[in-house]
């Protein structure tokens, strides 16, 4: 198995099987989605997007952020601890978000993808595993954004468990921690970055289900699969 990095501008380059990794706080957000009973997550580019979704399918929850906040018209944002508080029980989600949705959706010439985060890190590597790829490509979706350090210790940490070993998550947790993309959510002015977010963030494992995407009828879909 070989191992490589990209980011956002790149992404669309890379083929075999795409890891696209965003821990602040996209697939996390996603994940808790999931624990609360969601169905499935439509990932999209574009606000607009997301809101058309709604316009067909009124049962339809659309998600996310744009500089960290909902946009107008949205059900709720991209926090897991608003999720927690949320009954999605067989509920279609559509999620829009600055870093990660955006590399699902460029990561155009992936043959398997999966999106990821330190909450479903051992899951993740378990399903990766079971296809045996020969190259795996993490899509460290901050980097973009002169920050990241946070999806690139995910991805690293991922690679360490692909590659057999047992890495110590620690050093890899603390990164999250100390990220550029975490200062925000120490300032307790700031109600709709709250830090328990982060603490959500660096809860390793706290899910035993993978969430791989597929295409469907032209668009991406998440869904979430014990491996």
């Amino acid at each position: 198995m070989k191992f490589h990095y990209t980011n956002l501008e790149t992404c669309h380059e890379s083929t075999g099987t795409v890891i696209v990794v965003d821990v602040v706080r996209a697939f996390t957000s996603a994940a808790f989605a999931f624990s609360k009973g969601a169905k499935e997550i439509y990932p999209v580019s574009k606000v607009e997007e997301a809101l058309a979704f709604k316009t067909r399918d009124p049962n339809v929850l659309v998600c996310g952020e744009i500089g960290g906040l909902p946009p107008e018209g949205f059900d709720f944002g991209n926090s897991p601890s608003r999720v927690l508080e949320l009954d999605l029980n067989g509920r279609t989600l559509v999620q829009r978000t600055g870093a990660g949705t955006q590399g699902v959706v460029r990561s155009v010439n992936a043959e398997n993808m999966l999106a990821a985060s330190f909450v479903v890190a051992s899951a993740t590597t378990k399903y990766v595993n079971r296809l045996s790829p020969e190259n795996v490509t993490f899509v460290v979706t901050g980097q973009t954004y002169d920050g990241g350090d946070e999806d690139l210790a995910c991805a690293q940490y991922l690679e360490e468990l692909l590659r057999g070993r047992s890495p110590d998550p620690v050093p890899f947790l603390e990164r999250v921690k100390n990220s550029s993309d975490a200062k925000v959510f120490y300032n307790p002015e700031k109600l709709l970055f709250p830090e328990s977010d982060i603490e959500h963030c660096i809860s390793l494992d706290r899910f035993d289900f993978a969430m791989p995407i597929a295409r469907q009828n032209g668009k991406f879909i998440m869904r979430c699969v014990k491996p």
